[in-house]
């Protein structure tokens, strides 16, 4: 059985995202939320509550055990850039481009024997 959960449009970019779900791929549900808890990115904090919320699926929607859940997807893909105009010298002007990403996690059901 797979339990999904996506957080969508992020304040953090995709490539930073990256950085923090690779570290929690294929661990236990619970493992992965202790980790997360003391982890210094920001991106941390918002992995976490999406976690937290395919966790409550599970249990709320198919009855499942939060021990026996593992992360078997995690993904941070790119969502829209919105792209903000800064004002430089001689009347040009800087693009600022303020990037934002979709995290999607998958759990599955791992059989302890």
């Amino acid at each position: 059985m797979e339990v999904r959960a996506v957080t969508k449009y992020t304040g953090i970019s995709a490539q930073k995202a990256r950085l923090v779900v690779n570290e929690v791929r294929g661990r236990q549900a619970e493992e992965a939320l202790a980790m997360l808890q003391f982890m210094p990115q920001s991106a941390a904090k918002v992995v976490a509550k999406t976690i937290k919320s395919a966790l409550a699926n599970a249990e709320e929607n198919f009855g499942l055990e939060p021990e026996d859940m593992y992360v078997a997807k995690i993904v941070a893909d790119e969502a829209p850039t919105r792209k903000w105009r800064r004002f430089g010298a001689r009347g040009r002007f800087k693009p600022w481009l303020r990037r934002s990403s979709h995290i999607t996690v998958v759990l599955a059901e791992r059989e302890i024997a």
